[in-house]
């Protein structure tokens, strides 16, 4: 599989299956541009494997800028962040733990000070499959040979560094795997 997660390491906050899921992830920099991913895989498969930025679905009546924080707090610890524009938007279609995640993401700027992470708010599904994060530089990701989702995440990070954030958020292709 090479499928992106929809949790930290998978849809896990998805109960009712179905439709297409509402997302909001974080696309994180720290004081040196750094990117944070978190490395996930399939639950009984660690050597099924990639890299993604923090977020997952919405949930209730909550908004995409309360889920991206809430996520970013639950799988990162990290609260004291500036959230900044929609960035991206992508439409993407994967297997992960048995079913078929059908999702409409939309990926917000945000900024840190903080570079220490913490996983005390993962569900279990997440506990089972998220093995980490790492604060990426734009170079280590464009050389980087691991899965990473969006699977052009390096092309966008270093156009967001050279020309700061889009006017309007782009819509990136969408990924069926």
């Amino acid at each position: 599989m090479s499928a992106e997660p929809a949790e930290p390491a998978g849809p896990a906050g998805d109960a009712h299956g179905g439709g297409l899921r509402k997302v909001a992830r974080v696309v994180l920099l720290d004081p040196e541009d750094r990117i944070l991913l978190l490395h996930g895989h399939e639950p009984d498969d660690p050597a099924d494997d990639w890299w993604f930025t923090p977020g997952g679905g919405l949930e209730g009546t909550e908004t995409h800028e309360e889920a991206a924080l809430r996520e970013l707090a639950e799988e990162t610890g990290i609260t004291d962040v500036e959230l900044g524009p929609v960035l991206w938007r992508r439409r993407c279609s994967f297997p992960f733990a048995g079913r078929r995640w059908d999702q409409d993401e939309w990926y917000y700027l945000a900024r840190t000070s903080r570079t220490a992470t913490g996983t005390l708010g993962l569900t279990e599904l997440e506990r089972r499959t998220v093995a980490g994060a790492r604060w990426w530089t734009c170079r280590e990701l464009a050389r980087a040979r691991e899965t990473v989702y969006p699977t052009r995440l390096a092309g966008l990070l270093r156009t967001l560094l050279d020309e700061g954030p889009p006017a309007r958020p782009v819509t990136l292709d969408t990924e069926i795997v």
